[in-house]
């Protein structure tokens, strides 16, 4: 296989891997605006999800293939020909589509796990890639847990999935065990050990559970000779996360003159994209957070300031414009009509499901320029994410609500909101105002979910943001996370928790493989 030595393949997996973070959960909608504004970011493969995982997922995936045109579009399988099948089927409409198929090759793993035998998972992995191919010639396998593999037995089952078929080998790390220096020279001996090696692109996917994603998969590139990448926007992906995009593309960047790699990437779009993910999963990003945190490029320090005010590079190793900073610009006012409201949901990469949308959409942004002079690109997103959320196929769906408190007494709310298309009328007190709303509504639910987390943070600057709430929500062990966005935090914090509601009471069920 002809690989470009100098080209650095970058694999996005937000839409997989990272929607394993606990709660971050999305709609099908949610994972086609996504999935447009990766392609607008140029990631060459965007992993769409597990299609054998839910009907969900299938259906985000045969979505997300008839849409994207300029990225290869993958579907995760395990080594199994039902869940192949399924990827296939899921995959039909793209114009470029991988299979990526996976197999646990760790001793821990084939014993505790999968119950088999090395040389049943080198037969199995051998047949599965095999299977693959007659859907696609661009397989990817993986070696589930890789980095705690016995090298001897890697490079049997690699050398035989290469002579099936397999277009791209990834090295993963998927526990986050790895060490930068260890994992580099590990992948380079299995390049150097296995004679048809030569006949695959080598990949990298780690884990940040020790807080070394980045630096190990950076030293898959250098070291071990790896040209593609696995990662997700933000980092986002289940316990620690994953090798953040933005982390890998700006360091490949920055420091061309030791990576001497190409990237495809335009590195303009990554705030934009790092905005949008952090706004759909309710994630947020931490201020200090290199490239897309909010303190990225500012400079408190006085000697820094006056060092960035004489010469921006004897602080600033890259430019904030440069990766989307300068982005964030007022688009529209209370005065904008309907034709450029929809020009700029174009912009945006959102698509509405019908001209009805649009006229509810453009509705409610009205009546936010009305009481916010200032309309920026993120208030758009957030409002068309919560008119999404608020369809008439959801259960719950917040109408109104009412709310007093003091120093000198207890807050009380009161909630209206439809139950099943019913609206319900409901009241409660609490410690603080959203305690109060948290327990009008249950006092209707009674759902009984347990309240892990509340954030809240302002979509744009100023005190006339609007601000963004997030509440994540345990239940029999499910986890989901529901966001709300409103001038009024406390409507927000309402919004947030039915749209939690919402998500619990959806029952579909997903597979989360480990990779």
């Amino acid at each position: 296989m002809a690989v470009d030595s100098n080209k650095l393949i970058i694999f996005d997996t937000t839409l997989r891997d990272g929607e394993q973070s606990p709660g971050a959960s999305m709609t099908r909608d949610e994972k086609i605006r996504i999935a447009r504004q990766l392609e607008r970011l140029k990631v060459d493969i965007i992993e769409a999800g597990f299609a054998a995982a839910s009907q969900g997922d299938f259906e985000s995936i045969h979505a997300i293939s008839g849409i994207i045109k300029d990225a290869t579009v993958c579907s995760l399988s395990r080594a199994n020909d039902k869940d192949i099948a399924r990827a296939a089927e899921a995959l039909k409409p793209a114009a470029r589509k991988r299979i990526h198929t996976f197999l646990a090759t760790s001793p821990l793993h084939m014993e505790k796990k999968l119950r088999m035998t090395p040389d049943q998972v080198f037969e199995q992995a051998k047949i599965a890639v095999r299977y693959a191919r007659q859907f696609t010639d661009d397989v990817e396998f993986s070696p589930e847990d890789g980095s705690r593999s016995d090298m001897d037995f890697l490079c049997r089952v690699i050398e035989a999935v290469i002579k099936e078929g397999a277009t791209t080998i990834n090295f993963a790390d998927t526990v986050g065990y790895a060490v930068p220096e260890l994992y580099g020279n590990m992948l380079r001996t299995l390049r150097e050990r296995i004679p048809n090696s030569d006949k695959a692109v080598w990949s990298v996917h780690c884990h940040n559970d020790l807080g070394m994603g980045v630096a190990n998969s950076l030293a898959g590139v250098m070291i071990g000779g790896a040209r593609q990448v696995e990662c997700t926007i933000n980092g986002l992906g289940e316990r620690a996360g994953n090798t953040a995009l933005e982390e890998i593309v700006m360091a490949v960047r920055t420091r061309k003159d030791y990576f001497n790699l190409e990237i495809g990437v335009d590195a303009t779009q990554i705030v934009p994209t790092s905005k949008l993910v952090s706004q759909i999963t309710g994630f947020a990003v931490q201020p200090n957070k290199s490239v897309v945190g909010a303190n990225a490029f500012a400079h408190a320090s006085g000697i820094h300031q006056d060092g960035v005010l004489k010469a921006r590079d004897t602080y600033e190793i890259m430019r904030a414009e440069d990766v989307g900073w300068s982005a964030n610009k007022i688009v529209l006012g209370k005065l904008s009509g309907r034709n450029a409201f929809k020009q700029r949901l174009e912009e945006l990469g959102i698509t509405m499901e019908s001209a009805a949308d649009t006229d509810a959409a453009f509705i409610r942004f009205k009546e936010l320029a009305d009481r916010k002079s200032e309309i920026f690109d993120e208030d758009i997103m957030a409002l068309v994410s919560d008119e999404q959320h608020s369809h008439e196929h959801e259960y719950y769906n917040f109408v109104s609500l009412t709310q007093q408190s003091s120093s000198a007494s207890k807050p009380v709310a009161s909630v209206v909101f439809s139950m099943g298309g019913k609206e319900e009328i409901c009241k409660g007190e609490g410690n603080g105002p959203v305690d109060a709303i948290v327990n009008a509504i249950e006092s209707k639910v009674a759902s009984g979910a347990e309240l892990l987390l509340f954030s809240v943070n302002a979509i744009t600057t100023g005190t006339e943001s609007q601000g963004e709430v997030t509440m994540r929500l345990s239940k029999a062990g499910r986890i989901v996370n529901g966001v709300g966005a409103d001038l009024d935090i406390v409507v927000a914090s309402a919004k947030a928790y039915i749209s939690a509601l919402n998500k619990l009471h959806s029952k579909i069920e997903k597979l989360n493989p480990q990779l």
